[in-house]
């Protein structure tokens, strides 16, 4: 299969992107295709977003979920970072992921039937939760997880307010026009790495700064409820969360079924099931 996007190479290489934005009718998406991303301010109601928020809190006060290996622990508060696969794990966000606000809303950007690549609760309590370093998801999921072409798309839902000081997505707006390929070959089991610390298939700070030089840097905020849809080569990354104030969200990614996982392009072995899945059966 042709590589249409070379990366973790000697050097970093941009390639102009080689598919479309959105792949179904664009009405009601433009700003999407514009900008990489579109925000909902109440995708969820308030009692929804404390049926959810419950369900996370007991996930993750689990032994047994916190013991699996799905779950990601901070070095050094070693709360829980994040629980993968959830709708596997979670009967009520499996429904999250079948609700037609949500997965209507992924069939009409990829202009097909869609499964999930990947889900996860976020959980980044107050007093010193770590970030996450600007990267491209789609140059992970195209190294690691055999994603050939641009068609999958992630939702982030809030079930607590996004302040503009609590570790809050950024986004350049407009970077998933270009993609760039990092220098770097990929370590073997990369991910239990990359899952608290990005480091393979991170940008050079020359990169990064021409591309916040061009295209400016968002700050998402929001109440509890809302969400952002943004598209797998975004640019973007988060801070750290030093304030008393949780900032704790759901994260889909829909793969279109017509996009399904091949080998990896740049990476010696594939990353296991929960965090890049192998299937493909799509979302009722």
């Amino acid at each position: 299969m042709q590589d249409l996007y070379p990366t973790r190479g000697a050097t970093e290489v941009v390639t102009p992107r080689q598919d479309p934005v959105v792949w179904g009718p664009s009405a009601g998406l433009e700003s999407y295709e514009k900008d990489g991303f579109l925000t909902v301010d109440q995708l969820l109601a308030d009692d929804e977003v404390a049926f959810y928020r419950r369900e996370l809190e007991r996930m993750i006060a689990d032994p047994a979920v916190r013991a699996d290996e799905r779950s990601i622990i901070e070095p050094q508060s070693q709360s829980v970072r994040s629980v993968f696969e959830v709708h596997r794990l979670s009967e009520v966000f499996a429904g999250l992921v079948r609700d037609e606000r949500v997965v209507g809303t992924a069939r009409r950007i990829l202009g097909s039937d869609v499964y999930v690549h990947q889900s996860r609760i976020n959980v980044k309590p107050g007093f010193g939760a770590s970030g996450f370093y600007w990267h491209s998801d789609f140059e992970t999921w195209h190294a690691e997880d055999g994603l050939a072409n641009m068609r999958t798309v992630s939702v982030s839902i809030a079930l607590t307010e996004n302040h503009d000081t609590n570790g809050g997505l950024m986004i350049m707006p407009g970077s998933h026009r270009d993609f760039l390929g990092c220098a770097g070959a990929t370590p073997k089991d990369n991910y239990k790495k990359s899952l608290q610390m990005q480091d393979a298939g991170t940008p050079s700070d020359e990169a990064l700064t021409k591309m916040a030089d061009r295209h400016g840097i968002r700050l998402f905020t929001g109440r509890a409820g809302s969400a952002t849809w943004f598209d797998c080569n975004c640019m973007h990354g988060s801070g750290d969360n030093i304030t008393p104030y949780p900032r704790s969200n759901v994260f889909i990614v829909f793969n279109s079924v017509e996009n399904a996982a091949t080998e990896p392009f740049a990476a010696p072995i594939r990353r296991p099931e929960f965090i890049g899945a192998r299937d493909f059966t799509p979302v009722p």
